[in-house]
């Protein structure tokens, strides 16, 4: 399984404050709605066995799960309604268990540090994730990808338009197994998640 998470640090945790019609005004939804359907989605079709975790303001994180998903387009207007109704949906969030948004759609009551530890951490692989992941942080002062050897669960981990902050890289320091850059040039971390999904897809860039 490949497992992206992306901390949006803007994005109101306010379904009020976040108009369909000003994507980018919302903490810059947008760019989390691009990654969540670069990560997902084909070209007319969906991938299997990869879920995008968004992080939003360190308090809840929305899961897009592409095995379950069900009738969700890959415009941003589309994905940016179904955060917005996770958001709205959060009362039904209780403790660490999720609020059901819709089909493939979940958010729980979770910042970062939670979200990994749920993820990479003693119960990994509880709701059907595997058990024995590979953290992997994506940052521009990291390793080359093109030397690392691909994982076969990573969970990566990225930030939007914001740099990591203090606390985010201390979390990340003492959980990720590897820091790895993309490339020589800083990319959206929609491109960013793209070229990710290019490396496993050619197994390193090695065949296809």
């Amino acid at each position: 399984m490949r497992q992206f998470v992306v901390i949006g640090h803007d994005v109101p945790t306010d379904p009020d404050a976040i108009s369909l019609s000003d994507i980018p005004g919302a903490g810059r939804l947008d760019l989390l709605c691009r990654c969540v359907s670069t990560g997902v989605f084909l070209s007319h079709g969906i991938r299997e066995r990869v879920r995008v975790h968004l992080v939003i303001a360190d308090a809840f994180t929305v899961t897009f799960d592409a095995d379950t998903l069900r009738h969700l387009h890959p415009d941003e207007r589309n994905v940016a309604a179904r955060v917005r109704d996770a958001i709205d949906a959060k009362a039904d969030a209780i403790g660490h268990m999720p609020a059901d948004v819709s089909p493939g759609v979940e958010l729980r009551r979770m910042g970062l540090e939670a979200t990994l530890d749920r993820l990479v951490g003693d119960d990994a692989g509880a709701d059907g994730g595997p058990a024995d992941p590979t953290l992997v942080q994506l940052h521009e002062a990291g390793d080359p990808l093109v030397d690392a050897e691909p994982p076969a669960d990573p969970v990566f981990v990225l930030s939007d338009h914001n740099d990591f902050t203090a606390d985010e890289e201390s979390s990340l320091s003492a959980a990720a197994d590897r820091r790895v850059r993309v490339g020589p040039e800083l990319l959206h971390a929609d491109d960013t998640i793209a070229v990710v999904h290019n490396w496993l897809d050619t197994d390193g860039y090695e065949s296809y």
